[in-house]
């Protein structure tokens, strides 16, 4: 067994949903769940099918964002991951608990705009998702200062009051 670090390449700006489900259903169904959960949203999805054909299978609302998404389910290469990038300005928040519900889904690693590496396992058969690091280890703990700066970031942003 062989272990390997896979940066996720993509802009700054954008996020993305990094996942692992069971089925070639899942492809559909993500992508009825995104557009459902978001009207309009503008994303591409990828799925790593993990037997027959074993193909990357895609679909998506922004071909910029389905390239991104099939470049970096390559790079993975695990079988029934899936990776889902989300065009600028929307955010995993505003989509995550329906990516969840869906039946197919077992898990999520992370749903990030942060730079992200994927741990990979690579045996004889093929690569599984171990786990990510998502960003950067934390730097100390935040004081006063920085618990005003959260809670006013978040009001700022339109997800308190």
């Amino acid at each position: 067994m062989e272990l390997k670090s896979v940066a996720i390449e993509k802009p700054e700006a954008i996020n993305f949903i990094l996942g692992q489900s069971h089925f070639i259903k899942t492809v559909e169904d993500l992508h009825e769940a995104m557009i459902n959960a978001a009207p309009g949203i503008k994303f591409g999805l990828a799925f790593c099918e993990a037997s027959g054909a074993c193909l990357v299978r895609w679909s998506g609302t922004d071909e910029a964002m389905i390239a991104l998404a099939k470049k970096n389910a390559q790079a993975i290469g695990a079988g029934h991951s899936f990776i889902i990038c989300l065009g600028e300005g929307y955010y995993p928040i505003n989509v995550l608990n329906a990516v969840k519900q869906t039946p197919e889904v077992c898990r999520i690693f992370c749903a990030t705009a942060n730079p992200t590496e994927v741990i990979v396992a690579e045996t004889g058969q093929g690569r599984a998702i171990l786990g990510v690091v998502d960003g950067f280890s934390p730097q100390g703990v935040e004081d006063e200062q920085g618990i005003a700066w959260r809670k006013g970031l978040l009001r700022q942003i339109g997800y308190k009051l």
